[in-house]
């Protein structure tokens, strides 16, 4: 990402008072749905189809008042917190039916706002069907990564993937990747997201998305909880058919060299078992840092949240009247109990917690318990790790053994 070459340049970062702001939460990555609305009617939307249908009675729209408000409160609290880079995500619904006006208008004005110093990353994840030169053009201009929503070959797309009338959305995405991921335009090609439907053949799915040369996977656990089971997924059922599904990709890309392109989940399985950090939300125990500001103002969780209850992620704050340290403080945020400690008795005492971390927040949830439960994956997630860490395991014994059987490899220099 190219540094932050807004009019910010002559503000300065005001005088705070950073006592105890060190250890405090803040806003990472800030999630801003400038359009409350879809051009797609995807089956297994988490928005539309869901518990919480507070998007009916939303601007479709957010309107420039509230973009400069919502501007304000970030240049706020990235000051406070002494923050140098801070991430920004247009999404919606789709976030390229706000217009290019409106979204080159968005960027500018939290990039003006914010103190000397602080770099906005700005990203954007959408469905692909409004994709164009012109649509990437404005991401060249301010350095906007984009990620495309896609679910494999055409027949795995558009099992789940359509128009309101039906029609599979494969053709068009497939034209927009094609522009995407040209050469002029290949820096700005963040990657594909994928969601997992057991109904799809894993491996026609992972060489359906290779196709389109990536970057990176995102491969997602559809959203499901014990109250309302993914699909495929019961929970008294003993199998394992989302761990399945998944250690088939692994396998295939795993066995790659070189790889065409990273699988984030896969990645931050390895890292975590070597002793290193996630770089998804999906598994180890990072504190919560994202937040949602819907098209009004409001501010709310993880979206991931709207699988559960209808009020488990409305704060009753909005950028208007409130601050975003304030809305940090609701439980929906980073005002939950976080760490081992907050996790399942089950969980506590599970061999391999230090790499699950109990699982993606919304899957532990149960009606009538709230969170504090297991994930809905936990069968599957204990596969998986366990599967990755054999194979793992079994690479770096070969290894020591290649290095052990030559000493010229295990003789350090000049000794």
């Amino acid at each position: 990402m190219p540094a932050d070459a807004s009019p910010s340049a002559t503000r300065r970062r005001p005088a705070v008072d950073t006592a105890g702001v060190a250890s405090a939460p803040r806003v990472r990555q800030l999630v801003l749905k400038v359009h409350s609305r879809c051009n797609l009617a995807c089956d297994y939307c988490y928005v539309y189809r869901n518990a919480d249908q507070g998007w009916r009675d939303r601007p479709r729209v957010m309107a420039p008042g509230t973009v400069a408000r919502v501007a304000d409160r970030l240049a706020a609290h990235v000051a406070r917190h002494g923050t140098d880079r801070v991430r920004v995500v247009l999404h919606g619904g789709e976030p390229l039916l706000a217009g290019l006006p409106a979204l080159d208008r968005t960027v500018r004005t939290l990039r003006a706002a914010m103190p000397t110093g602080t770099i906005v990353d700005v990203a954007m994840q959408t469905n692909g069907l409004l994709l164009d030169e012109a649509a990437l053009d404005l991401c060249h201009t301010h350095g906007i990564d984009v990620g495309v929503s896609l679910d494999g070959d055409q027949v795995s797309n558009d099992r789940n993937r359509r128009h309101a009338d039906g029609r599979g959305s494969f053709a068009e995405v497939a034209a927009a990747l094609r522009l995407l991921a040209r050469p002029e335009h290949r820096e700005r090609y963040a990657g594909l997201l994928c969601t997992v439907d057991l109904a799809n053949d894993p491996i026609a799915v992972y060489e359906g998305l290779r196709e389109f040369d990536p970057p990176r996977l995102d491969l997602l656990l559809p959203h499901g909880n014990w109250s309302s089971p993914p699909p495929g997924r019961q929970p008294d059922d003993p199998g394992t058919p989302y761990a399945d599904w998944l250690i088939a990709v692994f396998d295939s890309w795993y066995a790659e060299t070189p790889r065409r392109t990273g699988i984030r989940l896969f990645e931050s399985l390895i890292a975590l078992l070597l002793g290193g950090r996630s770089g998804t939300r999906a598994l180890g125990t990072a504190e919560p840092d994202v937040m949602t500001i819907e098209t009004d103002g409001t501010i709310e969780g993880t979206d991931t949240l709207k699988t559960t209850t209808v009020s488990a992620m409305r704060t009753g704050f909005d950028v208007f009247r409130h601050s975003l340290d304030e809305a940090l403080r609701h439980p929906s945020l980073a005002g939950r109990p976080t760490g081992f400690d907050s996790l399942a008795a089950a969980c506590r005492a599970c061999p391999v917690v230090g790499v699950c971390g109990g699982g993606l927040y919304a899957h532990r949830f149960h009606d009538g318990t709230g969170f504090a439960n297991p994930s809905v994956y936990c069968r599957d997630l204990f596969r998986l790790i366990g599967h990755v860490r054999s194979t793992v395991a079994a690479d770096l014994d070969a290894l020591r053994h290649r290095i052990t059987a030559r000493p010229d490899l295990s003789t350090p220099v000049g000794r």
